[in-house]
């Protein structure tokens, strides 16, 4: 299994030329997750190569623009490449009447279904699969608004492969084996299952947290997680601001981090007023070390 984040979009309420409004996408084996869909999201999924049509589940944070006015674009160019397939959108209430009363005033007929899912309350199963389930996490805004927690699930044991040839273990026997059983030879001998495999590998984790005052009610929504993102908009300077915006500064991202015990931490939705974006890395990092900005373009791992 392997989880990771590709961020499409770093940047606050306003787009620049070198910051392009919040979306990211979250791979999980052949999945994918579109997490917000700011103004130009579609244009940053062609930029980094993502298959638009592999898209199944999208989550929306809240109701401001920046994270979701490239929404009604990008299911555009779904219907107009002939997408059959449905598509899950998950988001807060309101979110479904925006979106579709732009195709029925247009006349639009989509080739595919949009089915919506309201987000409204904390730790909301979202979507579950047998290797991961997506949850909500409560986020303190101006408007409803909530985060996105995703979780892997424990997978199977793994063959040694030393084994596999000192016991000449048929192949249709092994997906028994990783689930646990036993093996036992042709002459009777059985040999138990923890000296044939390996511990499976460690379930990884991602939580996204944008837009938010500082609110330490998230620490119990995301408790050790693996990979955490959460919005800094603000340097310590204009903390009055941050609480006025309902923003988060960078230093309390990194308090965030630090009482989730999070393995790292990366910052986005910086303010455009601040031409000098290291200062905010600078002080998220005097509190949490391992923090950096989610760059526009790049793949993050969550495994640690």
């Amino acid at each position: 299994m392997a989880l990771s984040v590709l961020i499409l979009g770093n940047g606050s309420a306003l787009p620049t030329i070198n910051s392009h409004q919040s979306a990211q996408i979250v791979r999980q084996d052949n999945h994918l997750f579109l997490v917000d869909c700011g103004e130009g999201t579609q244009v940053e999924l062609r930029r980094n190569a993502v298959k638009i049509q592999g898209i199944q589940h999208v989550f929306i944070s809240h109701l401001h623009g920046d994270h979701f006015f490239g929404l009604v674009g990008l299911v555009s160019t779904m219907h107009l490449l002939g997408r059959t397939t449905k598509l899950h959108v998950h988001g807060p209430r309101g979110l479904k009447e925006i979106v579709l009363m732009q195709f029925n005033d247009a006349g639009s007929q989509l080739s595919f279904e949009l089915e919506f899912n309201i987000v409204e309350k904390p730790d909301q199963l979202l979507f579950e699969n047998k290797k991961i389930k997506i949850s909500s996490i409560p986020l303190h805004h101006r408007i409803p608004c909530f985060g996105f927690l995703f979780q892997e699930k424990m997978g199977l044991r793994r063959m040694n492969k030393d084994a596999l040839q000192q016991y000449a273990i048929p192949k249709h026997m092994r997906r028994s084996i990783t689930e646990g059983n036993d093996f036992k030879e042709s002459n009777g001998n059985v040999v138990p299952n923890e000296e044939i495999t390996l511990p499976p590998y460690a379930p990884q984790s991602y939580a996204y947290c944008s837009d938010t005052a500082y609110s330490e009610k998230i620490v119990e929504y995301i408790k050790n997680v693996g990979l955490l993102y959460h919005e800094a908009t603000f340097a310590e300077k204009d903390k009055v601001c941050a609480k006025k915006t309902f923003h988060s500064t960078a230093s309390s991202a990194a308090k965030i981090a630090q009482l989730s015990n999070a393995k790292k931490l990366l910052i986005g939705h910086v303010s455009n007023r601040y031409r000098n974006k290291s200062l905010l890395l600078e002080e998220a990092k005097e509190i949490f070390r391992e923090t950096e900005f989610a760059d526009e373009g790049k793949e993050y791992s969550c495994e640690f």
